[in-house]
């Protein structure tokens, strides 16, 4: 079998991507910082109508880029999501922070009789405070963020909640924008979320120019 021809050009097939998926997708409700996040997610999984589940506080956008401008951490539940986030392209060489693989998290899990990435939660301390949380798999870990709140834990500046999954994601993400400590968020109704999703997000709101 012969490989038809196919565009080898980095640049050129990073370019008609985007141009694609502005195109295909309908960005129309959203602010110019959400546009660019959606259409960043958009990427990352190659659903154009990821955009029509997307919900976001009104100052969500603000919120999270003016954290990020002031140097606050990102607290990732999972390594895979820590990982996707573009170290080069934060503005102020921000700590990206996953405490899952902190040795005490397995038995804390046992104890709260929780998931081992929401007990690893309570590993962030103050850090939570003004933070940008982003959880990009475990719904069990969105739960306990928002118990912790309200129980008196310090309040992220924004928080990107896109668990992936089938029990759990939905009620989760609901819960979120639902909150009644009126937290700033972004998440992507339903089952679809995920690290590469989450991760990109944060990269969007990283970077001030259009893509």
């Amino acid at each position: 079998m012969t490989v038809e021809p196919y565009l080898k050009d980095g640049a050129e097939i990073y370019r008609r991507s985007f141009a694609t998926i502005r195109e295909e997708t309908d960005l129309a409700r959203f602010d110019a910082v959400l546009a660019r996040v959606v259409v960043r997610m958009v990427h990352a999984c190659g659903m154009v109508d990821l955009a029509g589940d997307v919900e976001a506080s009104p100052g969500f956008g603000q919120a999270a880029r003016a954290a990020l401008r002031d140097g606050a951490p990102m607290l990732c539940d999972t390594n895979m999501v820590a990982a996707g986030i573009t170290r080069a392209r934060l503005p102020r060489d921000n700590e990206v922070v996953c405490t899952l693989r902190e040795p005490e998290v397995p038995a804390l899990a046992r104890e709260l009789g929780t998931t081992r990435s929401a007990a690893a939660m309570q590993l962030w301390g103050a850090r939570l405070g003004g933070a940008l949380v982003v959880v990009g798999n475990a719904p069990t870990a969105l739960f306990h963020l928002l118990e912790l709140v309200d129980a008196g834990a310090p309040r992220p500046a924004a928080v990107i909640g896109i668990p992936v999954g089938f029990v759990g994601a939905v009620e989760s993400k609901v819960a979120l924008a639902r909150h009644a400590g009126g937290l700033e968020y972004l998440v992507v109704h339903g089952r679809r979320g995920g690290s590469a999703m989450a991760s990109a997000a944060v990269n969007a709101l990283a970077r001030d120019e259009e893509i």
